[in-house]
């Protein structure tokens, strides 16, 4: 998935295990207005379609100190995952949501994102623990508000 003659530059995944049936969790994770409830890395999210999340989906997020991003649902897995992509000028971002179900119960949420592109390099020296610390806020709040703490 990286844009074309550019390697991924950086690469971030976290993931964390959830008390809660794998379909309450993906009820959660794509119910995507409400992450600002249970996540302080997000400040709004509005979605430019209607009904359930779909490839082709848009989404506006705004972040704390981060500038309102586009972002487009590339794959999904109903109950399963979602990939969504934004670009901006030289840096592609792409950031993945995947559920696995867990035999003793309760459900493996894998959170991930990369950017490559001719800017990619910068922008990750800028923002890399920013984005650490966003990821792991949004993997600790899902965890939160599925097991309902």
């Amino acid at each position: 998935m990286a844009a074309s003659g550019y390697t991924n530059v950086m690469a971030y995944e976290t993931t964390i295990t959830i008390d809660a049936p794998a379909d309450d969790v993906w009820a959660v994770l794509t119910d995507l207005e409400r992450w600002p409830e249970w996540t302080a890395s997000m400040q709004r999210i509005e979605r430019a379609n209607d009904g359930e999340l779909a490839v082709g989906s848009t989404v506006k997020i705004k972040q704390p100190r981060v500038p309102t991003t586009t972002w487009e649902v590339t794959e999904l897995e109903p109950g399963q995952s979602f990939s969504w992509i934004a670009s901006t000028p030289g840096v592609t971002t792409i950031a993945e949501h995947r559920l696995e179900p867990i035999e003793q119960g309760g459900v493996a949420v894998h959170l991930g994102i990369r950017r490559s592109g001719p800017l990619a390099k910068l922008v990750d020296r800028m923002s890399a623990g920013l984005t650490r610390r966003y990821v792991g806020m949004e993997a600790e709040g899902l965890k939160r508000r599925c097991e309902g703490r």
